[in-house]
């Protein structure tokens, strides 16, 4: 399963839902990677807490998921401004 996981992979909690983060490092030797989480920073995350991995994304188990990382987890999008509204094509 290691195999599939690469530098940069988006890290989600469940199929269908946004990125909560990305792998940062694969640590070789170890059963675990360090993964970022918006907003919070680094953390190491055992490779008996993922779930799944398909189309270069990797799914968290977020049951398996220590205290601090779930919370973390909970607050990922915190900072986003929920009245941004994206520049529309059409104005290029």
């Amino acid at each position: 399963m290691r195999e599939q996981i690469n530098e940069g992979s988006m890290v989600f909690i469940a199929d269908g839902s946004e990125g909560i983060g990305s792998v940062r490092e694969i640590r070789h030797g170890l059963p675990e990677l360090l993964v970022y989480i918006e907003n919070a920073g680094d953390f190491v995350v055992p490779m008996s807490a993922v779930k799944a991995i398909h189309s270069g994304k990797i799914v968290l188990d977020f049951d398996h998921l220590d205290l601090r990382l779930r919370n973390a987890i909970r607050h990922a999008r915190d900072s986003e401004d929920p009245s941004y509204i994206s520049p529309s094509s059409e104005d290029e």
